[in-house]
């Protein structure tokens, strides 16, 4: 018995790591429905597509503001400061968020 078991653990057509040979194919798809997943719950499909043009704000309203550009394959990254946002001016109106979702924007008279 000893020659029978010893036959089996020197068998060469049978490769211990055979069943781990797609493990980075494997991980590459997954890798890839991740993206794709992220992409599609972010509710902007528009990053996938080429041609589309969207604007992303990121942190609005605080000191790491940043906005995003992508109009066709070009992306850009602003990061606001007082030299790309800042400086004087008037106030035009108001905006009110509503219970829905919506936002409403109330101009002032002009008088």
């Amino acid at each position: 018995m000893r020659g029978r078991r010893k036959r089996l653990l020197l068998d060469d057509e049978e490769d211990p790591l055979g069943g781990v040979a797609n493990l980075f194919d494997a991980a590459m798809v997954f890798a890839v429905a991740l993206l794709v997943a992220l992409a599609i719950s972010a509710s902007v499909p528009e990053l996938l597509t080429e041609d589309a043009d969207v604007t992303v704000v990121k942190n609005p309203g605080k000191e790491n503001m940043q906005v995003i550009i992508k109009k066709g394959q070009e992306i850009k990254v602003m990061n606001m400061t007082e030299q790309v946002a800042g400086g004087q001016g008037h106030k035009l109106g108001t905006a009110y968020r509503l219970e829905t979702g919506e936002v409403i924007y109330v101009p002032v008279n002009a008088s």
